[in-house]
C-alpha cells in the first residue's frame, strides 16, 4: 500500500516532522514492503512554518533577533518559500512556551511584529501568518506597534505593552505602518471566536494564559478600548472597501481597515486576530490553507491509507483543527484514514481506527516524556491491525 502520514504537532512535546518520522518507522516494523509518504501538516499553530519547510524545497529560514512576551530577546526565524512569499509563526516569536512565568497583562505579542516586518523590509511579496499558540491577551497591539502604530495615552506617551497599557489608551496613529506586501496577507487560524463578551480573547484563552476569574473582565475591557479607539483611527475609505485604505501610503504610512470586534477570527491569539484585520490580513482557516499549500490533497487522493494525528484529540479537534481536516480530504477522495493521538478525550468518529500514545505508555505523563518512542509504538500498532 501506499501510504500518507500527514499529522499535526503534538504541542509542546514533538514537530509533526518528528512525529510523522516515528510514526512511519512503527508502520514499517510490520509492515516494511508499504511505501510511506511523509507528509506532517498544521493548521495554523505551533510547528506551522517546521511543515513549510519540510514539504517545500528551496524554503530558506531568515533568522531574527526580537523580543519575546516576556520581555527578553529570543532566537527565531521567518521562513521564505521559493514564490517569494513568506510564513511567520507566532509560536515561534510570541508564544505561551516562551514566556518564564504566566503574565496575562504584560505578555505581548511585539516580537511576531518584529518578525513580520523582517519579512516585509526584506521584500516579501506575501505573507502567511500563522497565529496560534499566544502568550498574551494585547489584542495584537504589540503586532501593531512593531509594524510602525503608535498607541498613546492622554500624554502623548506610548502605553505599556501588553493588555495593561490598553486601558490607558486614548488616541491611535496608525500612518506609519508599513503597507501589507503586494499579495497581501493571510491569517491562518482554526479559531473563530470574536474579540469581546463570553466567546471572546479573554473569556475563552485568558485562563489557559494564566488569567483568574478577577482578570478575565479587565483583560476584556482593555481589548474593548482597544477595538473602540483602533475604530476611531480606521482613516476614511477603508469601510468602504474592506481593504486598507490607499490614504496615507508611501513616506506617511498607511492607512487602516476597519474592523468589527464581532468580526469571527478577530479573539483568535488574544485578539491578534483584530489587530492584523485592522493591518489589512484576510483571515483564512488554518488548516485548509496549509494543506493546499502543502500540495496535500492531492497525496492524499493518491494514497490507499492516510494516518493522521496530533497531541491531544478532544471536543475542539472538530472545529477546523488539521487532523480533522486531513480526515475530510481523506473521505473526499474515499481512501481510509487512521488516528494517532498522545491523548484521546472524544470520540473519533471520523476515523477507521484509533491509537492513543497514553493508552500504549500507560499514561499521559510517560507519552509526553518520550512522545517520539511511543508515536513508534503506535505507529506499529496500527499497523498490526491493517
Amino acid at each position: 500500500m501506499t501510504v500518507v502520514i500527514a499529522p499535526d504537532s503534538f504541542k509542546g512535546s514533538a514537530s509533526a516532522a518528528e512525529v510523522a518520522e516515528a510514526l512511519a518507522a512503527g508502520w514499517a516494523e510490520v509492515r516494511p514492503g508499504d511505501e510511506v509518504v511523509l507528509a506532517p501538516t498544521a493548521d495554523g499553530g505551533e510547528g506551522t512554518s517546521d511543515a513549510f519547510a519540510a514539504a517545500v524545497p528551496g524554503s530558506v529560514r531568515h533568522p531574527v533577533r526580537v523580543l519575546g512576551p516576556s520581555g527578553d530577546l529570543v532566537d527565531a526565524s521567518w521562513l521564505e518559500l521559493p514564490d517569494g512569499s513568506a510564513v511567520v509563526e507566532l509560536a515561534e516569536t510570541s508564544g505561551l512556551g516562551l514566556l518564564h512565568a504566566p503574565a496575562p497583562f504584560d505578555a505581548h505579542t511585539i516580537g511576531f511584529g518584529q518578525a513580520i516586518a523582517a519579512a516585509v523590509d526584506a521584500g516579501t511579496t506575501s505573507l502567511l501568518l500563522a497565529i496560534g499558540g499566544s502568550a498574551s491577551t494585547d489584542g495584537g497591539a504589540g503586532v501593531l506597534t512593531a509594524l510602525g502604530a503608535r498607541l498613546l495615552d492622554g500624554a502623548g506617551t506610548d502605553i505599556a505593552p501588553g493588555n495593561r497599557g490598553l486601558a490607558a489608551l486614548v488616541r491611535a496613529d496608525l500612518t506609519g505602518m508599513r503597507p501589507l506586501p503586494p499579495g497581501g496577507a493571510r491569517i491562518l487560524s482554526d479559531v473563530s471566536n470574536p474579540l469581546l463578551g463570553p466567546r471572546g480573547a479573554a473569556a475563552v484563552f485568558g485562563p489557559q494564559k494564566g488569567a483568574n476569574l478577577q482578570d478575565v473582565p479587565q483583560l476584556d475591557a482593555g481589548l474593548a478600548r482597544f477595538a473602540e479607539v483602533l475604530d476611531a483611527a480606521a482613516v476614511p475609505g477603508a469601510r468602504a472597501s474592506g481593504r486598507p485604505s490607499d490614504v496615507g501610503r508611501g513616506a506617511a504610512g498607511v492607512g487602516a481597515r476597519e474592523v468589527s470586534a464581532d468580526d469571527p477570527g478577530t479573539g483568535a491569539a488574544g485578539g491578534t486576530g483584530f489587530g492584523l484585520r485592522i493591518w489589512g490580513a484576510d483571515m483564512t482557516a488554518g488548516a485548509p490553507a496549509v494543506a493546499e499549500a502543502l500540495g496535500l490533497p492531492a497525496r492524499i487522493a493518491s494514497a490507499d491509507l492516510v494516518i493522521t494525528g496530533e497531541g491531544r484529540y478532544d471536543s475542539q479537534s472538530a472545529s477546523g483543527k488539521a487532523p480533522e481536516h486531513v480526515a475530510e480530504l481523506a473521505r473526499r477522495a474515499g481512501v481510509p484514514v487512521l488516528l494517532a493521538a498522545g491523548a484521546i478525550a472524544a470520540e473519533p468518529t471520523s476515523f477507521a481506527d484509533s491509537v492513543a500514545l497514553a493508552d500504549l505508555a500507560g499514561g499521559s505523563a510517560a507519552a509526553i516524556a518520550d512522545p517520539l518512542r511511543w508515536a513508534r509504538a503506535a505507529g506499529a500498532a496500527l499497523a498490526s491491525r491493517t
